[in-house]
């Protein structure tokens, strides 16, 4: 039997459940967020395979307010999320929906609720992926989907081979080749990385690989300098 994800605290009002996600017979890991708000309303950001405990578990945080997904790809667990938490908005860029096959609402404008606590952008420029950043203003924290992934040395063998492949030699962290090949508009692309890099944030969760917790803006950088994004 498989072991339930543990839901582990990041820091005030933020939480992390690391899920396995199994691509070549490599585990790139798949990150949920949960931010609670000031209201105790809660953002989960990314789907899973919630089980009846783990859902259960998220509802002990606070009052779910809203699903959202980043990035047109990451619909893998969309039904699932739908499913675990049906009555609550799912949040997801235009043309979510379509591929799921059920209604999403845009994450921009962000819902009025977030008063400020939770910031949204789109990055621009690469319209097949439509990923979205989001800060979580009162910890710093960037909440990122697959603009990079963060990975060490110490993965399996067979996992860091693909990270080679879909990342390069330098993924700690990294931006993966799928984001880089996927910008048509490189000025309104690296606009965008601008405006984030100008956020107030130190720590870093990614849809993909291990926290960042501290000196993630530099980190970040660096990723997007190596990939000649900034």
């Amino acid at each position: 039997m498989t072991e339930e994800p543990s839901i582990q605290p990041i820091a005030e009002n933020l939480w992390l459940i690391a899920y396995p996600l199994k691509m070549l017979g490599a585990d790139l890991r798949r990150n949920v967020t949960i931010v609670r708000l000031s209201s105790g309303k809660l953002l989960i950001h990314s789907t899973a395979p919630f089980s009846a405990d783990v859902t259960a578990a998220i509802k002990e945080l606070g009052e779910p307010g809203w699903l959202l997904d980043g990035i047109l790809r990451h619909d893998t667990f969309a039904e699932e999320g739908r499913t675990a938490f049906p009555d609550i908005p799912y949040l997801a860029p235009e043309g979510f929906s379509e591929v799921v096959g059920f209604p999403t609402l845009p994450i921009i404008p962000a819902p009025m609720e977030w008063n400020e606590e939770l910031v949204a952008l789109e990055i621009a420029g690469a319209p097949d992926a439509r990923d979205t950043a989001l800060l979580h203003v009162p910890s710093r924290t960037l909440i990122l989907t697959e603009l990079i992934f963060n990975f060490h040395d110490d993965e399996p063998l067979w996992t860091e081979l693909l990270l080679k492949v879909a990342v390069g030699g330098e993924h700690a962290p990294g931006v993966p080749r799928p984001v880089k090949h996927g910008v048509k508009d490189e000025a309104a692309f690296k606009n965008s990385l601008e405006t984030i890099l100008l956020w107030d944030f130190d720590r870093i969760i990614m849809g993909h690989g291990d926290v960042i917790e501290t000196d993630g803006k530099s980190k970040l950088r660096a990723a997007l300098e190596a990939a000649e994004f900034c």
